[in-house]
């Protein structure tokens, strides 16, 4: 089983990182601001306009660290990928399979599947714990018309018909999200799912939220020999790790949309955490973007238990599960995949 190592956060606009040995140091101009074993990490995010040196970013590939650059605002630009891991019949099997689409439907229905299950189960949660706080009637009927959804998405033929049901149940979901946030709602107003750029701060956690969520899965993915490149249900498009966004899917209302909803009711991150631009976009600025990704680590070492192997693991764990899990289903070790199905 993998081990669950730290991950290094850069959050200086102007850092640069390079190699010294086996340590990644960080640096602002002439001044080291710090300096870290590179056996101890497991991945390292720069939001920084600096970069690193070619040096450093051979390392981090030879050592499969997980090396990603975002913008100061969180937006995803790239990452640093190694030597491909695995065999190299399972990915001729994953492009094979995702040039049929009859294959990708059936693949995708399980991705599509544990997301809806599982925002189902957000709602069901929050009826558990605040029914008394809540619109309860309203969270039901989304409730319901979710569960309903679930035979729909099994029995999608194609595509097309899959990414409609998911469309629908993404509106049904996000119609009550706003439900679920008990404090801070004249501050957290949500109105309804925006990006590129969000414009509401709950918008912009969101959105902060899926691009570490999918860097995690990309690394995943490549870890066990797959391409991250290349989805069943989100097409090819140069730059986009569309397999990760795929494998995410069940993971956005278990863990990121539970995550931010927790920020915002626990008031760990408040108004003041945010900046509003010019052209209407919502962003966290560099207070609010520490205190967020110190909770997302912290999140990420909470343990629960896998509900296929029925083995405690850390939550930071979950995508290199679920990406090992694919691997083996597409190797027709298992009959079918089996989706990370939360409660």
């Amino acid at each position: 089983m993998k081990t669950l190592l730290n991950t290094l956060f850069v959050m200086t606009e102007d850092a640069y990182l390079t190699l010294d040995g086996e340590n990644v140091v960080v640096n602002q101009g002439e001044k080291v601001m710090g300096r870290f074993p590179l056996h101890t990490l497991e991945g390292i995010y720069s939001f920084s306009y600096a970069g690193a040196s070619p040096a450093f970013m051979g390392a981090c590939g030879k050592r499969g660290v997980n090396l990603c650059f975002l913008s100061p605002r969180g937006r995803f630009w790239a990452r640093v990928n190694g030597a491909s891991q695995g065999n190299v019949l399972l990915r001729r099997k994953q492009y094979r399979l995702a040039d049929r689409e009859e294959d990708c439907c059936a693949i995708a229905r399980y991705f599509i599947f544990g997301k809806v299950y599982n925002c189902r189960w957000s709602i069901e949660r929050t009826l558990r714990d605040h029914g008394l706080r809540v619109e309860e009637e309203k969270l039901r009927k989304a409730s319901v018309g979710l569960s309903d959804s679930l035979p729909e998405i099994l029995a999608a033929k194609n595509l097309e018909s899959l990414r409609g049901i998911e469309g629908k149940t993404a509106e049904v979901y996000f119609h009550v999200f706003d439900q679920m946030i008990l404090n801070q709602k004249a501050d957290f107003a949500f109105q309804g799912r925006n990006r590129r750029p969000p414009r509401d701060p709950v918008n912009a956690m969101l959105s902060f939220a899926y691009s570490l969520l999918a860097a995690d899965c990309a690394s995943a993915l490549e870890a066990v020999g797959l391409d991250s490149y290349v989805g069943f249900l989100h097409c090819d498009r140069p730059g986009r790790t569309s397999l990760a966004l795929d494998l995410m899917e069940e993971l956005r209302g278990a863990f990121a949309d539970r995550f931010v909803l927790t920020q915002i009711n626990n008031r760990v991150v408040k108004k003041a955490h945010f900046t509003w631009q010019e052209n209407g976009s919502v962003l966290l600025n560099e207070d609010g973007r520490k205190v967020f990704l110190s909770a997302w680590q912290e999140r990420k070492r909470d343990t629960i238990t896998h509900p296929y192997l029925k083995e405690k693991i850390p939550w930071g764990l979950v995508p290199h599960v679920q990406a090992l899990l694919l691997a083996r289903y597409l190797r027709e070790d298992l009959d079918g995949y089996p989706p990370f199905l939360w409660k």
